[in-house]
């Protein structure tokens, strides 16, 4: 039989017999549907991380001087922990050492962090807002915008003044239905005047990236963020280019251990913590989605194929007689078996295609219902009808071996 031919048969087969052919292809396409979905919810999620999350978080060619990581690869044990409690915290005066020792094109910045409840005369009641307290180039580095107002100057960064750039979600907490740019704002009880409101950050995973104000370092507002009012949490560090970055963190790595005092056998009592950090994270998470995610669709596959044997065998019991009138007619071995193959791997396709379609959906849908970004991939289309294939030619390979062995005269007399 013709290549075409036999193609042709067994869409003719799906469209006669809709039920058995819905059992049938209900496996395969299950299989594929969970695989497309959940290959492109990873595929979403790798390029949120890559391509927004860790820019926004750290930025390209940029390091943070921490006392600690504030993201950790895998189990951190015990061990680990208690040492990281028994670090010093980082200071101002550790700030001034490693940033005149920095090449005098790397931009800087040093940051103290953490949620503050904040109240205005409209308000009605306190709010709790990420309140940033910074010095340095933080605008710049971070590419903080402004959709209304301006952002701090340098001069009130340095003097300490009190005024604030809010972020659009803390602004609408604050001031409802009112334009906040010079009006006042109060962190723990201390007047701050609105200068700038920050153009929309989006959300992470569900979480508002704009319920935040910036403030100077140097104002009241750092008295409410740590115990110690000269704690510095970061200090972030810019370069022009990847292999000055990991220079200049060698250089920063000197002046920190010798700013501490610490021998050569002892270890970093600090972390310099990229971009990469981040991503290695991603990655180890992304493993052990990758890894869950196989035992869906394996075991949607495996039962579509144990079905498509099942269906052949049925095909080649009820074709019996067919069968032998095409070897009484000269049709070879080779010939019966590649009919059957082909059938076999066409419902395997028509299976995977239609999952194909269903995954789409079904990722698209998570992603219009939840915080997790899906991005459908190409290959993946390519590997899920690929993967129906071939499962149709393996669950095809004995009823078609079978179907080519039959006796012509034995399938002839055959009712």
């Amino acid at each position: 039989m013709p290549f075409f031919d036999a193609i042709r048969l067994a869409l003719t087969t799906i469209r006669t017999q809709k039920l058995k052919s819905a059992f049938t292809l209900l496996g395969v396409c299950i299989g594929v549907m969970f695989l497309i979905s959940v290959v492109s919810i990873v595929e979403g999620m790798g390029r949120y991380m890559e391509d927004d999350l860790v820019g926004k978080l750290i930025g390209v060619n940029t390091f943070e001087l921490r006392n600690r990581p504030n993201i950790n690869i895998g189990d951190v044990d015990q061990a680990t922990w208690d040492e990281y409690r028994k670090r010093p915290r980082l200071e101002i005066t550790d700030v001034e050492p490693v940033t005149s020792a920095l090449p005098a094109d790397t931009k800087w910045y040093f940051i103290s962090d953490g949620q503050v409840y904040v109240s205005s005369s409209s308000s009605g009641k306190p709010r709790r807002v990420q309140v940033s307290a910074v010095d340095g180039a933080y605008f710049d580095m971070k590419k903080l915008g402004v959709s209304s107002g301006r952002v701090l100057s340098e001069q009130e960064l340095a003097r300490g003044e009190k005024a604030v750039v809010l972020g659009a979600d803390a602004a609408k907490r604050l001031f409802p239905s009112l334009d906040p740019i010079d009006r006042e704002i109060k962190i723990g009880g201390v007047p701050f005047r609105v200068v700038g409101i920050a153009e929309t950050q989006g959300q992470i995973f569900g979480m508002s990236m704009d319920n935040f104000l910036v403030t100077s370092w140097r104002s009241p507002a750092r008295r409410f963020l740590n115990s110690r009012p000269n704690i510095v949490d970061a200090v972030a560090i810019q370069s022009p280019s990847d292999p000055a970055m990991k220079e200049t963190m060698e250089t920063v790595r000197a002046v920190m251990r010798a700013q501490r005092h610490l021998r050569p056998n002892q270890k970093d009592n600090f972390a310099l913590q990229t971009a990469d950090s981040a991503l290695e994270f991603w990655n180890k998470i992304k493993g052990y989605l990758v890894m869950a995610g196989i035992a869906l669709p394996a075991i949607g596959l495996v039962v579509g194929a144990i079905v498509i044997m099942n269906i052949m065998l049925v095909a080649v019991a009820e074709r019996t007689r067919e069968i032998g009138i095409r070897k009484a007619l000269g049709a070879k071995r080779r010939d019966i078996l590649l009919q059957f193959l082909i059938e076999a791997s066409t419902l395997g396709t028509v299976g995977s295609a239609i999952g194909v379609g269903l995954g789409i959906g079904l990722a698209k849908f998570i992603s219009l219902v939840s915080p997790l970004p899906a991005s459908v991939a190409p290959w993946s289309i390519v590997a899920g009808v690929a993967l129906g294939a071939g499962v149709g030619i393996i669950s095809g390979v004995y009823p078609a071996s079978r179907a080519s062995r039959l006796d012509p005269i034995a399938a002839l007399r055959q009712e």
